[in-house]
């Protein structure tokens, strides 16, 4: 199996590794890798398939210029299977931009799906306990963005893509429809979207989300995300939503001491919302460090634990009530540097 990896990895990737002697054209190539021990328990009894040493991410990133307008992207998942024969279900991104002008950007191809919250944007490298609505979501998907800069502290992406319910449901034909504005306006940063999604053919679920992220200091911040999500027949504020809170506190370069909290919530009765299903109110807490021996993200180490309690009704929901968790590890990325 190792020697089928390498292999694999070698084949896909060697393209790059020439290219990168020939010219500029290879930006960044870079491995990113975690490893954890886990310990999960569920009313005080220990879940033994969530608990030991695992393998987290391992993540192939690739990007640079093919001229003055053409860039791209790559991030492949080596530690995620190919389902169906699908080989681009490992891939997180893949897409193509065009360069329209100095403000406007075309991009094709798999790419995160514009949806707000800082929570969401994390890479899942970089999380360790997540909202039920984030552990459920599939971020990316298949379409087309138009990026806009109409200020320097300002981008705006409006985007067509695959449904995200399109994989969960084996849904073919459904999409899509996002309107996203990045802001970076002096102690405030905003991750906020208007989404229309297609849960079926022809039927449609709302997502409101606004992600803000408030710099308290030069040593704290405070993220505070909230997703209101909203099907025909149900009212529309407050009954299916989620709210994800993160303080973080930096006392010195190499620390980050942060604590968490998630509130996920679905009191309607109708079934567009299958990430968080009727019924539904879960709540968790989380506190954790990270520690940066070289002063930079190239290696990390981090210590964490977290709390659930509530009611999950999903059948394959992941908080549940009474379930704690702690997760050690360490985080690894290496920039491959290319002589010409």
């Amino acid at each position: 199996m190792r020697k089928i990896c390498l292999i694999l990895f070698l084949f896909t990737f060697s393209p790059f590794l020439c290219m990168a002697q020939e010219g500029h054209i290879v930006e960044r190539l870079s491995i990113d890798t975690r490893a954890d021990f886990e310990h999960t328990r569920l009313h005080g009894d220990v879940i033994d398939e969530a608990c030991g040493f695992k393998g987290k991410n391992l993540n192939v990133i690739v990007s640079g210029q093919l001229s003055d307008r053409f860039s791209y992207f790559l991030r492949q998942r080596l530690n995620k299977a190919a389902l169906n024969g699908e080989f681009f279900n490992a891939t997180d991104r893949v897409y193509l931009d065009y360069k329209l002008s100095d403000k406007m950007t075309l991009r094709a191809g798999k790419q995160t799906i514009a949806i707000g919250g800082f929570e969401y944007d994390r890479s899942s490298i970089d999380l360790y306990l997540y909202s039920e609505y984030l552990y459920n979501v599939s971020c990316y998907a298949w379409g087309g963005s138009l990026l806009y800069d109409p200020t320097p502290h300002d981008q705006l992406i409006f985007q067509v893509t695959e449904s995200m319910f399109g994989n969960l449901l084996d849904l073919s034909n459904v999409y899509s429809w996002n309107v996203m504005w990045y802001g970076s306006h002096g102690l405030w940063k905003t991750t906020w979207s208007a989404n229309l999604t297609e849960w079926q053919k022809n039927h449609y679920i709302s997502y409101l989300c606004f992600g803000n992220k408030f710099q308290l200091g030069r040593q704290v911040n405070l993220e505070v995300d909230f997703m209101n999500r909203a099907a025909s027949g149900q009212t529309f504020l407050f009954r299916d939503c989620s709210i994800v809170s993160q303080l973080n506190y930096q006392p010195i370069e190499s620390l980050n001491v942060f604590a968490k909290a998630t509130y996920d919530v679905n009191r309607t009765t109708t079934d567009a919302d299958y990430l968080v299903r009727p019924g539904t109110e879960i709540k968790s807490l989380c506190a954790g460090m990270e520690f940066f021996p070289l002063g930079d993200n190239r290696v990390r180490f981090h210590a964490t634990g977290g709390y659930a309690f509530g009611t999950n009704t999903s059948p394959e929901g992941t908080l549940l009530d009474k379930k704690a968790m702690v997760d050690l590890g360490v985080t690894w990325r290496v920039n491959i540097r290319m002589k010409n």
